[in-house]
């Protein structure tokens, strides 16, 4: 990784040459930062007829300010799931010994448009949507990608004294394939991506200084009003920062050090999040490496070690997605593999997995805890969740559970006080609001779980008809005084909204199709 220097505001920033110490911190997150990266780059089934794949590209898309700005400035929002022209990370850095350095690396993915072209008599090529050649192979017009990788740093001795900042973008390019038999050709191009990346910190204490990354696209779009599928060539998708550094360390935001908890409360992130990487064996509010994500994500993210390779869902459950992949039909898969070399490969894998590969797919026990022994006619004393009438005098809507010595069900007001480590990085966002408990809950491994509705949320009663809650344990709250009782009848919800059944599109295209036509 090369360090690059620039000249901002007057100031000198010098490249640091040699050897890069953060490698080792770095290649530690680079299984989750390659998951983030191909995020939804192509769903099941894999197949460019399918609607789901049609529409893509929604995490850490920076497109030409121009573009995004037509109808008005863009609303900074913590994930990236959003369309902007820049994404901010703040973040803490405590600096261990002299000389520290702050390296950083930008990663993103290029659109390159992938043309399919039949050779016509006269010499001549033609666009076409599909071609296959004489030996049976299909091959499809399509959108793909190109991973950009841009590393640099520089002393913090200069990122004190301003702003330094290095290009990031990504060249224009061209290849051309021929196909067998002199069928046609395959045209991949790659239109200029225009990005720059700048780096700045503050002192807050003796130690502990205040870092922030900005990159930004700088390009313009051929029209402002163009489509998005035309303004996405021209953009940085799944764009992301690694942070690291030699003789510094990095603080988590989500489970920051009680005396910087002020500090941490005053970084302002856009369109993407911080999240310490590292090792799972890791613990503690620091680290050597930060993950800032589009994607939210707890600190030390990790993919699990059963995971054979990537399916580019990473919220869905592997062995579900292979199934479903494996029961694919055989002209499913060829329109699979036409469209894109990375689907081709998925498709490899499932096909070849060895039996005890799969099998470790099904399920892992990540930790146990003792056994409590029950107290002889203890009322919370129930059958094993598998045995038959194990559900019996539970009611999640009147039960209660102590908190404090307050009995909290259905109906009470509490305040949300999610646990610092551990919590879920989306209940943190919540910490201190107010809300009111619908349900207490009963889960599998003898947990308790309060589902809450928030109390400013606007669509807090339509969550509260559909069942959609947030979920904390009898620890994570503090009862209100004076809250609504538990068993109190709360006011009638009107009538659940009902929802049109959607028809079905009169002229779509059909599934399965190679040419995607009816």
């Amino acid at each position: 990784m090369a360090g690059t220097g620039g000249v901002d505001g007057g100031v000198a920033c010098a490249a640091v040459a040699g050897g890069d110490a953060s490698g080792d911190a770095f290649a530690q997150v680079s299984a989750v930062a390659d998951a983030v990266l191909y995020e939804g780059y192509l769903l099941y089934p894999y197949r460019r007829s399918s609607a789901k794949n049609r529409v893509r590209w929604q995490f850490g898309v920076l497109l030409p300010r121009d573009w995004v700005e037509a109808d008005g400035p863009v609303a900074p929002c913590l994930s990236g799931s959003a369309d902007s022209w820049y994404q901010q990370t703040e973040c803490l850095v405590r600096v261990r010994r002299p000389g520290a350095v702050v390296r950083v690396r930008l990663r993103y993915l290029q659109m390159q448009h992938k043309q399919v072209q039949a050779a016509d008599t006269d010499g001549r090529y033609r666009p076409v949507e599909s071609l296959r050649t004489d030996d049976g192979t299909a091959h499809l017009t399509f959108d793909e990608a190109v991973p950009h990788e841009v590393g640099f740093a520089w002393p913090l001795t200069d990122l004190l004294r301003g702003e330094c900042g290095t290009e990031a973008g990504a060249p224009p390019g061209e290849e051309t394939e021929p196909l067998p038999g002199g069928a046609g050709r395959v045209v991949r191009r790659r239109e200029e991506v225009r990005a720059r990346t700048t780096v700045v910190a503050e002192p807050l204490t003796d130690d502990v200084y205040r870092l922030r990354v900005r990159t930004e696209n700088t390009g313009r779009a051929p029209d402002a009003r163009a489509a998005r599928g035309d303004a996405l060539r021209h953009a940085l998708l799944a764009a992301h920062t690694l942070l690291g550094g030699e003789g510094v360390e990095f603080v988590s935001l989500t489970d920051p050090p009680a005396g910087l908890r002020e500090h941490v409360r005053d970084c302002r992130n856009a369109f993407t999040f911080p999240v310490l990487g590292g090792a799972p064996q890791e613990t503690g509010s620091v680290g050597r490496v930060v993950l800032s994500s589009p994607i939210i994500l707890p600190d030390r993210p990790q993919v699990a070690p059963e995971s054979p390779g990537d399916l580019h869902d990473a919220a869905e459950i592997d062995e579900i997605l292979t199934l479903r992949t494996m029961l694919l039909t055989d002209e499913e898969k060829a329109e699979a593999r036409a469209t894109d070399p990375r689907a081709a490969r998925i498709l490899d894998r499932v096909d070849s997995m060895p039996q005890e590969v799969f099998a470790r797919l099904h399920g892992a026990i990540r930790s146990l805890t003792p056994v409590t022994p029950a107290v002889p006619g203890d009322p919370s004393e129930r059958p094993a969740w598998w045995q038959e009438d194990a559900d019996e005098g539970l009611s999640p809507t009147t039960d209660t559970v102590l908190v404090d010595g307050v009995p909290v069900g259905g109906g009470s007001r509490v305040r949300l006080r999610p646990r610092g480590r551990g919590a879920d990085a989306q209940d943190m966002f919540l910490a201190g609001r107010t809300a009111r408990v619908a349900a207490v809950f009963h889960d599998v491994d003898g947990s308790v779980h309060l589902a809450v509705t928030v109390d400013d949320d606007p669509a807090a009663e339509l969550h509260g008809w559909y069942g959609r809650f947030h979920y904390f344990r009898p620890d994570e709250v503090e009862p209100l005084a004076g809250a609504h009782a538990p068993g109190l009848a709360d006011p009638v919800h009107p009538p659940r909204p009902q929802s049109p059944r959607p028809r079905c599109p009169a002229a779509g295209p059909e599934e399965g199709r190679l040419d995607g036509h009816p």
